[in-house]
């Protein structure tokens, strides 16, 4: 017993710390002292948990089961916000949704919409809409849009834009465009996915030693990268992996 009143000291005194480095308020000290168990256990999910990790994991996980339970929900709410009012920031987030579920010809018109008056060259709608006409396979308009971003916003999401315009710039079969935005991306573009896709440029136009050295470099560079980021990028990985086996 006295081993056991001495670590629940060890823990309230470890709180009563906890509150006053961080200036919690200081009837926090009278609860986790004067209630040894129930005042740590009060402190802790009212102060701490909130703003912890596991809560933004909880918080995810809660958002996740109501998506698969009700997909359609927030899509539909966002389609009544708009008939009710029919503002901009409705529109857009009217768009985003559409984006989410893939219906990327609604989301570019919807981008469209808002760029009138002092939104014309608003960046972010600009991305938007560069971003909803590659994916609904526009190659032409994706290009002009992000190509004329890069000019008018160059530090505007720099990389995820030469992305688009590289992708585009691929749709479109113009290849000898599309591979020095690539290579590019292959060196400053977050992850793995710019460096597959210059590989994978390569190869596609029968430069296959260069895709070859491009793939081992993505497999050697990430066996020196911790695992959660070998985790994160284990899809493009394994396309390296595969196109090397090829």
């Amino acid at each position: 017993m006295p081993l056991l009143a001495a670590l629940v000291f060890a823990i309230q005194l470890c709180f009563a710390y906890h509150a006053l480095k961080t200036g919690r308020p200081y009837w926090w000290l009278f609860v986790i002292m004067a209630f040894p168990v129930m005042g740590c256990i009060l402190y802790y999910f009212v102060e701490v948990f909130p703003s912890s990790r596991e809560s933004r994991r909880a918080a995810q996980a809660m958002r996740t089961l109501s998506k698969a339970l009700d997909p359609d929900r927030t899509f539909n709410e966002r389609v009544a916000d708009l008939e009710a009012c029919g503002s901009v920031d409705n529109r857009l987030a009217l768009a985003r949704s559409c984006m989410e579920r893939k219906k990327y010809y609604e989301a570019a018109a919807l981008y469209r919409s808002c760029m009138t008056g002092i939104h014309e060259n608003d960046p972010d709608m600009r991305f938007g809409l560069a971003s909803a006409l590659e994916l609904n396979s526009t190659f032409v308009d994706a290009a002009i849009i992000a190509g004329r971003l890069l000019e008018s916003h160059p530090k505007h999401r720099s990389a995820e834009v030469r992305m688009i315009l590289a992708k585009a710039l691929e749709g479109q079969d113009k290849l000898e465009e599309a591979l020095p935005e690539f290579k590019l991306l292959a060196e400053t573009y977050a992850g793995e996915e710019g460096r597959w896709r210059y590989g994978a440029l390569l190869k596609r136009m029968g430069k296959t030693a260069e895709a070859s050295e491009v793939f081992q470099t993505m497999l050697k560079r990430a066996e020196r990268m911790p695992e959660h980021y070998r985790e994160a990028q284990r899809g493009w990985l394994n396309l390296a992996k595969e196109n090397m086996t090829a």
